[in-house]
């Protein structure tokens, strides 16, 4: 049996973070690509027709910064995920790069064991899709496990269906939506979700919850207009509401 090495792509125009970042990786038998900005990387991925494993991505860069490569890797239809690393430590930048598509966010100066158990809890949680996210071009999936009225979540191949139309989630965001709405109606605290969105991550960030959230609720609202059922709790976290009728001759 022949294992595929995971591919570890490096966009970041500062050479010596790359070298100590790709020496560590190797150390953790991770191969490593290095990229100095957004579009050398983006190039490389188009010419090749496939995706790396995972993305480390610092934003401020030349020629691409690292929030346009994002939102292009998502535009494409990859779920790979994105691990931000970058000098810019203000909140905006951090939800800018959530809500680009990122799964998670390191400031530098970083932590290299921090970065290296990050990098392999987003490796544990892309592995556990179907098909590894190398692909350019989506492919819709019907989802065909458990179902949550209008929503239909197939929890072997991490994707969802709402109303009959396929979401386009990442599996953070698979697995935020699939604690938030089973059961519905119950309160979920943003501890909790990031635990179940990032359960190998002992640095879950629960400050990031609202910008996934956001994420999701705006991808629903795309395909449905009168989307309402997620709903935020003020104090306390979100709610998946329960608008399923009651069965008939229920007390009320």
């Amino acid at each position: 049996m022949v294992t595929v090495m995971p591919r570890i792509a490096l966009v970041d125009d500062e050479k010596n973070i790359r070298d100590v970042i790709r020496m560590a990786l190797e150390k953790e038998f991770l191969a490593a690509d290095e990229y100095g900005d957004g579009l050398a990387a983006w190039e490389a991925w188009r010419l090749s027709g496939t995706m790396p494993d995972l993305v480390v991505l610092d934003i401020a860069m030349p020629r691409m910064d690292g929030i346009e490569l994002c939102k292009r890797i998502r535009a494409a239809g990859s779920a790979v995920p994105v691990i931000f690393l970058s000098s810019r430590e203000e909140e905006i930048d951090r939800i800018l790069g959530l809500e680009s598509g990122g799964d998670d966010y390191v400031c530098k100066p970083f932590s290299l064991r921090e970065l290296l158990a990050r990098i392999r809890a987003g490796l544990r949680r892309a592995g556990e899709l179907p098909v590894r996210s190398g692909a350019f071009a989506a492919e819709n999936r019907r989802a065909s496990g458990e179902s949550r009225a209008d929503l239909a979540l197939d929890e072997e191949r991490f994707t969802a269906v709402w109303k009959g139309k396929a979401l386009d989630l990442t599996v953070t965001e698979f697995r935020i939506l699939r604690t938030l709405s089973f059961p519905p109606g119950f309160i979920k605290t943003r501890e909790q979700l990031m635990a179940a969105a990032f359960p190998e991550d002992s640095y879950p960030n629960d400050k990031a919850a609202d910008s996934h959230i956001k994420r999701i609720r705006k991808k629903f609202l795309a395909l449905d207009p009168r989307f309402g059922e997620l709903e935020a709790i003020y104090g306390l976290g979100y709610r998946w509401r329960d608008l399923r009728p009651e069965p008939p001759g229920k007390d009320r």
